[in-house]
């Protein structure tokens, strides 16, 4: 077996082979999705079924075909022999769902005689950092006969942004007859395509790696998303926790988990990234990071102990951070955000716990006011009687000065509610802000 190094490359022995991505999974590593495409002398696609993938896994040569894959290995079968005379090479890829690829460890592809088994050439992968999707090799003609390149060539824009390189168009609508030629330089690959490819991917890892509940949660959840038309919808999905003394009791219980997991499940559906963003607050507020699969169970009971954000609630200190995040700023804003940190980006949901008023009545208004001119969406849920929120209650009873960005409802008890009922409370109001925001320019 030969080793190489990025960019050598050497004559392959027989026509049949089988390419094995592999590397080693566990908790918070990304899943691993192989890829191929099929290139003409102009190193571009001839049409849409030139990319295989895990939507398409089959070449209509049958020079290309996708092999069921399993935890820490995806395979490429190829057979040379059949793969049209107009082509001249076969890129190897993989793009990475929940994380980029540097958070994936023993990367390798070893190209193996699909007949026999034994092993032509392996290539080690051990400069990845923040890429999503990456080029590990290439098989091409030459002088009559076929060789391998070691290529190691990342992307940061995941599946499409690969895609798009070598001539796949990614657009908002169904591709027309002329996009879908036989003989089109660039195809038209819709991104409700990739969506629904990535949503696949997802509920396969959930399967494969044992998260039962969250499989089911995600489940529960396309059935409201889908009703309102937002089945293949993109967004940035956030989850502010109150923290103050008089939750306690919640997070104990492990009902501020549960639910933060329910909200998960949302986020595995919206977030391209496989994470909700939590933000932890009472008197003061921190930025927690991202929760995925790699790190949800016990995650919110520990930053219940680790975080330190005092004993009252100030509702504005978390909508600062939440703003500066995703919109690059928490100032006073009476304009839409059309250009900028933020501009022309997926709305952002945020998810808002609390149990109690905040002590800053103003400054939350003042938040509110401005985000009302940016795509952030506030969905606020109050845990206690609906007497003890009525400022809440007339937020989201009144439109703001440039969008009605809010909405609320209060539980006696989080674990009382059905995972029907959450998903149906959390996406009442979310859909007609979000026609409106893109009605104005402020989302896509």
């Amino acid at each position: 077996m030969t080793h190489l190094a990025k960019g050598a490359n050497i004559p392959l022995p027989t026509t049949e082979l089988r390419a094995t991505l592999t590397w080693r999974p566990g908790p918070g590593v990304p899943d691993v999705d192989a890829s191929a495409l099929v290139l003409d002398g102009r190193r571009r696609v001839r049409g849409d079924d030139d990319l295989v993938f895990y939507n398409q896994p089959v070449h209509p040569s049958g020079a290309v075909v996708r092999e069921p894959g399993r935890p820490g290995e995806e395979c490429l079968g190829l057979d040379l022999g059949r793969v049209p005379d107009e082509v001249v090479s076969v890129v190897l890829a993989a793009s990475a769902d929940g994380g980029p690829f540097g958070r994936v460890p023993g990367l390798r592809l070893q190209v193996t005689d699909a007949g026999t088994g034994a092993m032509v050439v392996a290539f080690d992968i051990g400069d990845a950092t923040t890429e999503t999707a990456f080029v590990f090799g290439e098989v091409y003609r030459r002088a009559g006969g076929w060789r391998f390149r070691a290529v190691g060539q990342g992307y940061a824009s995941g599946l499409a942004g690969l895609a798009t390189d070598f001539g796949v168009a990614v657009a908002d609508e169904e591709p027309g007859p002329e996009a879908l030629s036989p003989r089109s330089s660039s195809v038209s690959l819709p991104s409700s395509r990739l969506k629904k490819a990535r949503l696949i991917s997802m509920e396969k890892r959930l399967a494969e790696e044992g998260h039962a509940a969250l499989l089911a949660y995600t489940k529960e959840a396309a059935v409201p998303l889908e009703r309102h038309g937002l089945a293949e919808h993109t967004a940035r999905v956030a989850l502010c926790l109150d923290m103050s003394a008089s939750m306690s009791d919640l997070y104990e219980a492990g009902q501020v988990q549960a639910l933060a997991e329910r909200v998960l499940a949302l986020a595995l559906r919206l977030d391209d990234n496989g994470e909700v963003d939590v933000f932890p607050f009472a008197t003061f507020a921190e930025e927690a990071g991202g929760m995925g699969l790699g790190d949800y169970r016990g995650r919110i009971g520990t930053l219940h102990q680790e975080a330190d954000v005092g004993a009252s609630t100030d509702y504005g200190e978390a909508m600062g951070l939440v703003r500066g995040r995703y919109v690059g700023s928490a100032d006073s804003r009476s304009v839409p955000l059309l250009a900028g940190p933020g501009a022309g980006e997926p709305p952002v949901f945020v998810m808002f716990v609390t149990d109690g008023a905040t002590s800053e009545k103003e400054v939350a208004l003042e938040h509110l006011r401005s985000s009302s001119c940016e795509p952030v969406f506030w969905q606020f849920m109050a845990i206690g009687e609906p007497d003890e929120f009525e400022f809440l209650a007339d937020l989201s009873a009144r439109p703001g000065p440039y969008l009605d960005n809010i909405g609320f409802f209060s539980v006696r008890d989080p674990a009382g509610l059905t995972d029907d009922q959450l998903y149906e409370l959390l996406l009442a109001r979310y859909p007609g802000w979000l026609a409106a925001a893109r009605g104005r320019g402020l989302t896509p």
